[in-house]
């Protein structure tokens, strides 16, 4: 999962310019101004990927939650306004295969999962009312978990092309096992535009950590123990742009009492080609 690397944006320049002119030319006075579903930037893709996970997650796993590798296909996109921001993704893992997969014995069914991310601003400031939804479906077991996040989060873009996301939340869960609030999570998505070799890259990270979580939920929703209070979920990724049309990555995926898996570190690597749609 990565936000959007290059957004289009009116520059400092263009604006005051725009201004400048709107003062002395009637022509341009009469142009409608804004609307509240004008986008300021957007971006969309679909991608296949490959998550390669460690011997040592396949070994520390084979008995709670077994990890196995898979390909999925995702629709990934986001869309920026004058007063928010949404970002979302659907992936399809194992997309060919049956719910249930017999010569894995389970760990390669056919899964999906989703999440939609929102800023909603709060006025002029860098502070946003922050949402995010992420539900998981492992049709094979007919198991389902959905996480609610609502919390405050934060904006910040330097000239550098850094950009950092921050956000903090009450937490609440739905699943076959357990239903009801779930601690708090924090996390941030982060981004790093450069060029380099003549070429255009980019570095992202998602991170997630929650904690204070219900000892119910983690005693029923992990396989084999209860699982600690605190889980780190997130992925550290270098982007290549060789064209507008084609982007193509790598990812360290990394995740600690998280996944169904209880006291113990899990890591993969993820392998991405994605088409651009906008």
């Amino acid at each position: 999962m990565t936000a959007p690397t290059r957004m289009r944006t009116f520059s400092l320049v263009t604006l005051s310019a725009g201004v400048l002119m709107a003062g002395t030319t009637p022509a341009l006075a009469n142009e409608p101004a804004p609307q509240p579903l004008d986008r300021l930037w957007s971006f969309a893709n679909v991608s296949v990927n490959y998550l390669d996970w460690s011997n040592g997650t396949e070994r520390r796993t084979a008995s709670n939650a077994a990890k196995s590798d898979f390909t999925y296909v995702e629709i990934e996109g986001g869309a920026g306004f004058s007063w928010g921001e949404f970002y979302g993704f659907f992936d399809f893992e194992n997309p060919t295969n049956d719910q249930f997969d017999e010569s894995s014995g389970g760990k390669d069914n056919f899964r999906t999962a989703g999440k939609v991310t929102s800023h909603i601003y709060l006025g002029d400031s860098p502070l946003s009312l922050y949402a995010h939804v992420y539900d998981f479906r492992d049709y094979g077991y007919d198991s389902r978990e959905q996480d609610q996040i609502l919390g405050l989060g934060y904006r910040a873009t330097f000239a550098n092309g850094l950009w950092f996301k921050p956000f903090i939340g009450a937490a609440r869960v739905q699943s076959d096992a357990y239903t009801g609030m779930n601690g708090y999570m924090a996390g941030w998505v982060a981004g790093y535009d450069f060029a380099a070799l003549d070429q255009n890259f980019s570095v992202t990270n998602w991170h997630e950590q929650t904690f204070g979580r219900d000892d119910d939920y983690l005693e029923q929703n992990y396989v084999g123990d209860k699982a600690g209070s605190v889980g780190t979920n997130g992925a550290l990724s270098l982007w290549w742009h060789p064209t507008d049309l084609i982007t193509t990555g790598v990812q360290y995926r990394y995740s600690d009492n998280k996944l169904g898996t209880p006291n113990d570190y899990q890591n993969a690597m993820i392998y991405s080609v994605k088409l651009n749609l906008l």
